[in-house]
Formats: structure tokens, C-alpha cells, sequence
């Protein structure tokens, strides 16, 4: 009994390969017509600019403000932000080296007076150095508050002392004392020059960001298409298909 069992499944299972054989079959003949009628195609785009994002123009302007030129650079511009950031390097050299020399000459004018005029100079302001470069002594410069009237603004002879030996010495100092100052007035036009240098990079850079990202829009799109043609009692063909959009 086991046996005949055995034999009727083993048909069954024959019957029904067979059937799905058929099936697939039947399937397969339909998908080729199919494919006769309706030519397949592979399309392709090849559009690499639509993956390149955008640039902030409130990155650029960041840039350019923390170093002239860079925000140039961030707009793929740096043929012309180079000249801001050389720009920017001359007047922080200029900067340095007015400021040094500046020190030097004040450092120069405070010696000289010391040994010359017998200045103490611990804790004394700008505008006592500009004052003993006008007059002879601090006596000479007493009396003439005294009869101006403005006792409060006389100085203690003990602490404030100085005598020029010669009116000679007296205008060496001077001369020191004007060169360092100019000098030192002078830094404002180059930290004035930096502000602009920055303020101009940042304006430039803006103006060039926003140009890239108006070109990016403007690329030209390219599609590139293949077709694989299938006709009846005819080789496979293949045809090529170029379209650009704006």
C-alpha cells in the first residue's frame, strides 16, 4: 500500500512540473513579443552639475571678513581675491612696522629726556612728555599757570621735575616726541585700511557668490539615451538620443 502511494505522488509532482514548465513557457513567448512590439530603452542623465550645491553668500562675506580674499576663494574666485588678501598682508606689515617704530621713538624720547632733563619716569602721562617739549624747566612752565590763574594744573616740582641744560636739547627732544606720535597717528589710516580692505572683499565676494550660484542654475542639462530595438526578422539596433535643456 505503501508503495502505490509512493508511484501516485511521484506522478502528481511530474504532472505539475510539467504544467509550470508549460506555464513559464507560455510566459516567456508572451514577453517576447512583447519586446518585438515595444523596442526597449535604457535611458541615462548625465547631469553631474545637479548634484553641486549652492554657496551662502553669508558664508562668503564671514570669509572675506576674517581675511581678505577668502571669500573669493569660496566662490571658486580667487584670480581676483588674491588682491585683497595681498593687500591685507602690505598693511599688516605696514601696521607692524609703524607701531615698532613708534616704540622705539618713544623709548628713545623718554631715555633722552631722563638724561638730559633729569626726568623720573614712573607713571607719567601722554601729556606731561608733550609738555616738557614746549618749555624750558618745570619752573618756567609754574609760573606761567600761576599767572594764567590755573593753579590745577601746576605740577609738583618734586615729582614732576625737569630742566633742559639748552634750548637745543629741548627741541632734539621735541623732535623725537612729534615723531613718535605722528607716527602712532598715523596707524589709524592703515587700521582704517583694513576695516576697508575687508569691507570691500566682503561686498565682492558677495556679489561673486551670487553670480556662481546664478550660473549654476543656468548650466546647461544633458540627457543621454540608449535604445535597444528589437523588430521582427531583424538584428537588434541601437540608436542614441543627445538632449540638452536649459
Amino acid at each position: 500500500m505503501k508503495i502505490i502511494s509512493l508511484i501516485l505522488l511521484f506522478l502528481t509532482q511530474v504532472s505539475f512540473s510539467q504544467t509550470n514548465d508549460l506555464k513559464s513557457l507560455q510566459e516567456l513567448k508572451t514577453t517576447i513579443k512583447q519586446t518585438e512590439q515595444n523596442p526597449q530603452e535604457i535611458n541615462f542623465n548625465l547631469n553631474p552639475k545637479l548634484i553641486t550645491e549652492k554657496k551662502s553668500v553669508g558664508l562668503g562675506i564671514i570669509y572675506s571678513l576674517l581675511l581678505p580674499g577668502m571669500g573669493e576663494l569660496y566662490a571658486d574666485a580667487y584670480d581676483v581675491g588674491k588682491y585683497f588678501t595681498i593687500a591685507d598682508g602690505v598693511l599688516w606689515g605696514t601696521f607692524i612696522g609703524m607701531h615698532a617704530y613708534s616704540s622705539w621713538q618713544k623709548d628713545n624720547y623718554q631715555s633722552y629726556a631722563a638724561s638730559r632733563a633729569g626726568v623720573n619716569n614712573s607713571n607719567k602721562d601722554a601729556d606731561y612728555y608733550a609738555t616738557i617739549g614746549d618749555y624750558t624747566s618745570i619752573d618756567s612752565y609754574n609760573d606761567e599757570k600761576a599767572l594764567e590763574r590755573n593753579f590745577n594744573q601746576m605740577y609738583d616740582t618734586e615729582i614732576y621735575y625737569w630742566e633742559w641744560n639748552s634750548v637745543e636739547e629741548r627741541r632734539t627732544y621735541r623732535d623725537m616726541w612729534i615723531s613718535s606720535e605722528q607716527t602712532n597717528n598715523d596707524i589709524r589710516f592703515v587700521v582704517g585700511g583694513l576695516i576697508l580692505n575687508r569691507v570691500a572683499s566682503a561686498i565682492n565676494a558677495a556679489r561673486l557668490v551670487s553670480s556662481y550660484n546664478k550660473r549654476l542654475e543656468e548650466e546647461v542639462s544633458w540627457n543621454f539615451s540608449v535604445g535597444f530595438m528589437n523588430r521582427p526578422n531583424l538584428p537588434t539596433s541601437i540608436s542614441f538620443n543627445f538632449q540638452k535643456s536649459l
